[in-house]
């Protein structure tokens, strides 16, 4: 088994071509549009705060505005013509809320493929409706996504989450993190083989799910991730008592992980807002 995992997932395609959130190269000269177009959201991490009109905070969940889709087509058209507007190749949908959980995302990303067909189109998801969903973004061009799944354990799972909105129904505990994590591992089978990039983040978190990622590391390989991205704790919300993971604990993770799947280790954890190179 392990000699299989060395090399990591050999299918990796469009790593390296254009999207600065999926090479394994670092910072590149391509560029990516955020749009916040998503605020509702179908789960409640314990780590997520999400914040508007932070301006000078740079976290995943924090905009300075929730836009409608008119003026989120705006903003991609104002960007483009920028100086730096021939390098913006990616336009994605990253929060602050559950892209999946909100119609705005689809009528942006429809919109932003009519104006801009060339540009690629990814978004990021907690996975819970991506079964659900992944015709639907694959017939509208997204090329790209991301399934943050931090734990294969519900017992875990329920020190993660506190609660999931699934089925008009309000659920906690372990029988609620189970669902998600199907859903998640469900998610990521099916994109992969819809023909999707699929990136899946991690975040890492000190005596909680640490101890089990190479697990689930071999997992999202079998289901047909192609790249890896272990994030560190930002201690807020019901987990600011937890410490961050050292500089130490996050090198040796991703080391140890790139033996199974690509790293990606330049990861700036961006606002759901975020527009620029990287």
């Amino acid at each position: 088994m392990h000699s299989e995992c060395t090399q990591g997932n050999m299918n990796t395609p469009n790593l390296n071509l254009g999207h600065p959130c999926f090479s394994t190269k670092g910072h590149g000269n391509t560029g990516r549009i955020h749009l916040a177009v998503a605020p509702g959201c179908n789960i409640s991490c314990n780590y997520c705060v999400r914040k508007f009109d932070c301006a000078n905070e740079s976290r995943p969940g924090v905009t300075s505005k929730v836009q409608n889709s008119e003026e989120a087509l705006q903003t991609v058209v104002k960007a483009k013509a920028s100086d730096i507007g021939s390098k913006l190749t990616v336009v994605g949908i990253a929060g602050p809320g559950e892209p999946l959980a909100n119609s705005a995302t689809f009528e942006t990303l429809r919109g932003v493929k009519k104006i801009f067909p060339e540009m690629i189109l990814c978004l990021s998801t907690n996975g819970l409706l991506l079964p659900e969903k992944i015709e639907e973004i694959v017939d509208i061009g997204v090329s790209h996504v991301t399934i943050t799944l931090n734990t294969l354990d519900e017992q875990i799972g329920a020190k993660i989450y506190s609660y999931i909105q699934w089925e008009g129904k309000t659920l906690i505990g372990p029988d609620a993190a189970r669902i998600l994590i199907d859903n998640q591992l469900k998610g990521i089978e099916l994109a992969s083989k819809a023909g999707m990039t699929v990136k899946v983040n991690t975040v890492l978190m000190p005596n909680v799910n640490d101890q089990l990622l190479y697990s689930l590391a071999l997992e999202i390989k079998k289901r047909g991730a192609h790249i890896h991205n272990i994030m560190p704790l930002i201690p807020q919300g019901k987990l600011a008592h937890l410490k961050a993971p050292s500089k130490e604990l996050l090198t040796s993770s991703r080391s140890v992980l790139g033996g199974i799947l690509p790293q990606m280790k330049h990861c700036q954890q961006c606002r759901a807002d975020a527009i620029g190179l990287l």
